[in-house]
């Protein structure tokens, strides 16, 4: 990415928050260090573009895993109200920012002049990527400027969902055909490896990954029917086709890899290094995120087989602990570090909490010394004090904060340790197409044909290596910091503990069922997209999300009820401020085509419960 420190280019009518900004970022001149769109070479653009994409998923995906009941926050934040199905306008502006401003404005100027430059992996990486954005709008929006996004007008029409996902399955082939006519091409031409941190110029790592785009997308199209994807309909046929030429191993994975650097800053205004994992930014520094009981028992305890998964206890956070005769013994604790028990959102909320654990000593209101040097609560309800199981999610880094290692010390000492969570520090790899994903999608789609022995096998393998890829970086992490491996989360799975999970806890073809591979889909792959997405597609339903239910705090607060209201579900984001506010009448016209859209209104994007009309591919409109 530090090749290409700070060049970044607004594209007109891309976004309609950019109205202010993009003349001047337009000017043509010649200094390098205010570079016009006609100067930037088309090859220098890729890594920003990638670095924006990247986190535009991940923001998203990190925002929406709070509605499928794996995780929640403090009452009363925007995500604790994600958590009880409140969606609000705080939600929605950030990947619409990073996707359009930080990536589009870049893609169709690369598309074009890798293409006039005879560039074919340059013009199928930006097809990919393209295709890869504009999904992401659609599963969130549903409908949203596409074939005029990056037109001449700063306010484009909108389409449809059905023409943005068809649209899409377009761009993937386009980008597999010139992707494959690459392998070859002239070797004076500037190489993908060059600025790509996604595949390191791997042609076939990027051909397999648009391979798995394209078989996640039509397996999207579950309520369509039966058919062919060339018609929008969910194509089993074709899902199993895509698979047999995507990801074969973790060997074949797309992944952007983090590193703890305090370098190359983003430039749309959060001024944090653009080396280290978004989602790092958004929750992994932040405190106040915490495990919930269903994603605890799914870890320990899954489909009551009373074995534990051995990503447990790199999953659900640790913090260092002194012995307390009021620990529960539930918990699980060696001596240095205990672990997290989950939030149950059964009956927490309604109390008042979860509440965060303070360190060190008491407030002066309380007297018993005890607690000084440990984890407490500050609060008067008594029912609230045990609230000190629950441990954050919080991690740090080195570079960007100065400390001393990737652990958090609540009060800058070692007995305040919070280890975080795997998926969320500063160094976490983002996986964005992986072998386990692969599995799991076969193995529903199997499933659903009625061949269970295959299916289990591919559920099994998506487990295994689920494993073997955390594990891959767990080991790194030891590596760079021996001392990490004093902390259990840090402790690379032993194959012999993977070896008995998989062969003793995940069952058998008789009792394979939709709903054990999406747990275990969704341990692989969490604060992924693709999490909700599966949950849509599938209606929310308990029967195949064993354990998922609508926090009753839902019914007890009246605009959740005006948001999601009683027989709805949260199924699409409002469209942001800058649509709402800048290009209102198209986006008003388009709501015609919208089943479900309430016409009679000024705004039907503004309505209170917008956030239950289903996109296009989770609905049954062709």
């Amino acid at each position: 990415m530090k090749l290409f420190k700070s060049m970044i280019l607004c594209g007109v009518g891309v976004a309609s928050m950019a109205l202010t900004s993009c003349n001047d970022w337009l000017d043509i001149n010649t200094d390098p260090d205010s570079p016009s769109d006609l100067a930037a070479l088309y090859n220098q653009r890729l890594a920003h573009i990638q670095f924006y994409t990247r986190d535009a998923n991940v923001f998203a995906g990190w925002r929406n895993s709070f509605a499928c009941g794996d995780w929640t926050t403090t009452n009363g934040a925007t995500y604790y109200n994600v958590s009880i199905h409140y969606p609000t306008s705080s939600l929605v502006t950030t990947p619409y920012q990073w996707w359009f401003v930080g990536a589009y404005a870049n893609v169709p100027d690369m598309i074009a002049k890798a293409n006039a430059a005879g560039n074919k992996q340059f013009e199928g990486a930006g097809y990919l990527i393209k295709a890869y954005g504009m999904m992401l709008m659609t599963d969130l929006y549903g409908e949203m400027p596409y074939t005029q996004a990056a037109g001449t007008s700063a306010i484009p029409e909108y389409d449809n969902g059905k023409t943005i996902f068809m649209g899409c399955l377009e761009d993937i082939d386009n980008a597999i055909r010139l992707l494959e006519e690459g392998r070859n091409q002239a070797v004076d031409l500037p190489k993908l490896s060059e600025n790509d941190s996604w595949n390191k110029g791997d042609i076939e790592k990027w051909i397999k990954f648009g391979y798995l785009l394209k078989a996640r997308w039509i397996n999207h199209l579950v309520k369509k029917g039966e058919g062919s994807y060339k018609d929008g309909k969910w194509d089993a046929n074709e899902i199993l086709a895509c698979l047999e030429k995507a990801q074969k191993s973790n060997a074949d994975n797309t992944i952007a890899h983090c590193i703890d650097a305090n370098g190359d800053y983003d430039v749309l205004g959060w001024s944090e290094p653009i080396e280290y994992n978004g989602l790092f930014s958004v929750c992994g520094m932040n405190g106040g995120y915490f495990v919930t009981k269903r994603l605890y028992d799914n870890l320990t305890n899954f489909a009551g087989a009373g074995i534990e998964d051995p990503r447990a206890d790199r999953i659900i956070p640790w913090c260092t602990s002194a012995p307390s005769p009021t620990t529960p013994a539930d918990v699980k604790f060696n001596g240095k570090w205990r672990r997290s028990l989950g939030v149950d959102m059964a009956t927490v909320p309604q109390a008042g909490g979860p509440l965060r654990a303070s360190y060190g000593p008491v407030d002066s209101k309380d007297t018993v010394s005890a607690h000084i040097g440990h984890f407490w609560i500050n609060s008067d309800n008594a029912n609230r004090l045990g609230d000190t199981v629950f441990v954050e999610q919080t991690s740090s880094c080195k570079e960007y904060f100065a400390n001393k290692d990737i652990l958090y010390r609540r009060n800058g000492t070692d007995e305040s340790t919070e280890s975080g969570t795997f998926f969320t520090r500063v160094s976490s790899p983002v996986y964005l197409g992986i072998y386990p994903e692969a599995c799991f999608i076969k193995a529903e789609v199997l499933l659903k044909k009625g061949n269970k022995a295959e299916a289990l096998n591919a559920y099994k393998e998506g487990v295994k290596a689920s494993m073997e890829l955390m594990n891959e970086r767990l080991k790194t992490w030891i590596v760079e910091d021996p001392n990490l491996a004093k902390c259990p989360s840090f402790v690379p799975m032993d194959d012999a503990a993977i070896a008995e999970y998989c062969n003793t806890a995940l069952g058998s073809a008789a009792d394979l069922t939709l709903g054990k591979i999406f747990i275990q889909k969704h341990i692989a792959m969490m604060f992924s997209m693709e999490v909700w997405n599966d949950y849509r597609r599938y209606d929310y339903n308990p029967d195949i999300f064993p354990g998922f239910f609508v926090p009753e705090a839902h019914k007890l607060n009246a605009n959740a009820m005006k948001a999601v209201p009683e027989g709805k579900q949260f199924r699409r984001w409002q469209q942001c401020s800058h649509e709402l506010n800048y290009n209102s009448v198209n986006l008003q016209a388009i709501g015609s085509q919208v089943p479900g859209a309430d016409m009679s209104v000024a705004a039907w994007n503004r309505a209170l419960d917008v956030w239950t009309i289903p996109v296009w591919w989770d609905s049954d409109q062709q």
